[in-house]
């Protein structure tokens, strides 16, 4: 069976595309990047979507389509040779032929487990880092780790080389999974793209403190402190097993399976329909959204994170991640485990990657889909005959969980009964450490065990949102809630009450701020298609989730690079392969390349129009000790929701929830346990 255009890359087109690059590089090493699948336009594919929704018959099965498919376009992004020499193309895998090649100068490819390994490998292989580390005279059972991070730029070091920084820290015992977290030793190296040690810093401990290069001139070397050496930081069950008893057994059983059917990447649920996509640097895409036949989402997708460290002394500026563009929600993603990451009756997607050789790869169960039941749904009791109707909220989940070092985010979109879409990201994982005097403070950061201190810091996301209501011609109108005023005398509010909404259609591409004291919202709507009911168009709001935009100064690096973080919403005009709201190459840039510059060059028109919303939300973490050692998650959640698109609750025929279908076991009082 032919793959449907949305679907992404199979194994043997990603073998496919690797060899035709080969062949026409016969006598170069080529070392790829990225092979993956180039989304067709959106012109050619909307109306292949029409028709292709059109041609199923009532039992959801596929007829002939007589539209063909857009042809299938492999993105390629490989090194000729050397990392210097960064080139991008793609390949049309229906005739073969090789297109659109083009040379990245000064851009840097994303950062991969092969380069963090090797950039370990060759940090502790230098004689002057194993000097150090010497006249560190750490204990015996010590083992050193090095943590490789990508370099955020500071203005310093000269960006058109690839440079890696690695950040050292021990583990005390043989135990693999001890906790190296808890011991970030007092230097640092950076590497470059060839992986050779160029310089070995030494990190500041006080607020007063600098960093300075190691030279071999420099004596008194600080060892280090066994005062450091405690036993609260351990958390894997070898090492800490101490666990509750308390918690009894939770069992999610549906005895009749899941509700939800898929058929290959298509998957429908109650009266949803949409495509799971997955790639590489994105991670979980979700496309083609329709609720009871009615379009809504032509593509939903994390576009980038940001996470900045508010330590201001060098080198930690350099501590400045896109989690995306650097490191790739695809390639980071967990394989999910039955039972621990996913509850219930599972459905698992799995995706391919590659090799540096352009072997295709299996990253399997990245993406898990069940169904949870999420409290009451809706309820009224009518008090004069005491009946109460009840149902129950069922919702799908699509979710990933991605590892980028020392944290872990948990990416969920989840699908209601009543129409909405939930985005939740969840923050876990153990905070990105630094080391610490023992009676040392920062205003910067918190001490969280003997000789570590948790940097402040921040996360942002961009959800792109690329919206469909009831067609591609949409519009963003902002819709606030003001008080009437009280002595006006051609405005009837006698006693002060009345409250009115004032409504504003967005005319340009613009970035726009939340304002709670209005009550001020976002509705994404057709004006070419009105309720009947209230006769305004239909739509969907944004419910977003307030949060503190980026703290950097607009004239640092990390405001030039992270545009997307200095606006809560932005709207822009559709265009095709604008995805990424920090630009395409993150990587060791230079800004000037994001979401405001693209609307500055061209202030296009956003009414009526093919449009795209992008929301910044995050959280501003300045740890506490409780999130140590590793930290509970944090909870972030984005909703879109119906505002006038149906004509009622879309949730009314929802099953009244039923004793006799849900079993549930009522508790008695324990009979070990005397009455009072």
């Amino acid at each position: 069976m032919a793959p449907h255009p949305l679907d992404p890359l199979s194994p043997k087109e990603i073998s496919l595309a690797a060899k035709i690059i080969k062949d026409t590089y016969l006598n170069d090493k080529i070392i790829f990047r990225a092979i993956t699948l180039a989304e067709p336009p959106k012109t050619l594919l909307v109306l292949y979507l029409q028709l292709e929704k059109k041609s199923r018959s009532e039992d959801g099965r596929l007829n002939c389509i007589h539209n063909p498919p857009p042809p299938r376009i492999a993105f390629i992004q490989y090194y000729l040779n050397h990392a210097s020499n960064f080139k991008q193309a793609e390949v049309n895998l229906d005739t073969g032929k090789l297109f659109n090649q083009k040379a990245l100068e000064g851009k840097h490819s994303y950062t991969d487990a092969v380069e963090m390994q090797k950039a370990e490998i060759a940090c502790l292989a230098n004689i002057r880092v194993q000097e150090e580390i010497k006249a560190l005279d750490l204990p015996e059972n010590g083992v050193v780790c090095v943590e490789a991070w990508t370099y955020g730029t500071d203005g310093i070091e000269d960006m058109t080389q690839r440079i890696i920084m690695c950040y050292l820290y021990m583990r005390l015992g043989d135990h693999k999974d001890a906790n190296h977290f808890a011991y970030p030793l007092d230097i640092c190296a950076e590497l470059n793209g060839d992986f050779e040690v160029m310089k070995i810093l030494s990190l500041p401990s006080a607020e007063s403190d600098r960093m300075e290069e190691c030279t071999s001139e420099k004596k008194g070397r600080k060892k280090f402190d066994r005062r450091k050496i405690h036993n609260t930081s351990e958390y894997h069950p070898d090492i800490q097993p101490e666990r509750r008893d308390t918690t009894k057994p939770y069992h999610v059983v549906q005895p009749d399976g899941p509700s939800f059917k898929t058929e290959g990447n298509l998957l429908t649920w109650e009266k949803w329909r949409m495509r799971v996509g997955f790639n590489y640097r994105e991670g979980l895409t979700i496309h083609d959204v329709s609720y009871d036949g009615r379009d809504l989402f032509y593509r939903l997708s994390l576009s980038e994170m940001f996470v900045p460290y508010g330590d201001s002394r060098s080198p930690y500026p350099r501590k400045a991640a896109f989690d995306l563009g650097n490191n790739g929600a695809g390639v980071n993603a967990n394989n999910l485990q039955l039972g621990c990451d996913c509850l219930g009756s599972i459905k698992y997607f799995d995706a391919y990657h590659h090799t540096l050789s352009g072997d295709p790869v299996k990253f399997p169960n990245v993406v898990c889909c069940h169904e949870i039941d999420d409290g009451i749904l809706w309820k009224h009791t009518n008090y004069r005959t005491d009946n109460a109707v009840v149902t129950r909220s069922r919702v799908l989940v699509l979710q990933t969980i991605i590892t980028v070092g020392n944290y872990e985010y948990i990416f969920a979109f989840q699908f209601t009964q009543a129409a909405e879409i939930n985005y939740e990201v969840r923050a876990t994982g153990i905070l990105s450490t630094n080391p610490i005097d023992i009676g040392d403070s920062v205003p910067y950061g918190t001490v969280v065990a003997p000789g570590v201190m948790a940097p402040y810091h921040q996360h942002l996301f961009s959800l792109r949102i690329d919206p469909a209501i009831d067609g591609q011609k949409n519009s963003l109108l902002i819709e606030e809630s003001h008080p009437m005023p009280l002595d006006d005398p051609n405005v009837h509010n006698p006693i002060g009450v009345g409250y009115i909404t004032t409504k504003q259609i967005v005319e340009k591409e613009s970035p726009l701020e939340l304002d709670v004291t209005k009550a001020r919202i976002f509705k994404i709507i057709n004006e070419n298609v009105l309720n009947p009911v209230t006769n305004t168009p239909v739509g969907y709001k944004l419910v977003p989730h307030y949060s503190q935009m980026l703290l950097a100064h607009p004239s640092s690096f990390h405001s030039k690079r992270s545009e997307f973080g200095s606006h809560a919403v932005w709207v822009t005009k559709y265009l095709d392969r604008e995805l990424y709201a920090a630009g395409e190459h993150t990587m060791q840039s230079l800004g000037g390349v994001g979401i405001q510059s693209a609307i500055l060059s061209r202030s296009e028109s956003v009414r009526d129009e093919d449009i795209v919303v992008w929301h910044t939300f995050g959280t501003t973490h300045n740890p506490r000790v409780e999130d140590w050692p590793v930290m509970p998650a944090e909870k972030m959640m984005v909703t879109l929701k119906p505002v006038n698109f149906f004509n009622k609750n879309p949730a009314m025929d929802v099953p009244i929830s039923r004793q006799e279908v849900n079993k549930s076991v009522l508790v008695k009082e324990n009979s070990c346990c005397p009455k009072l």
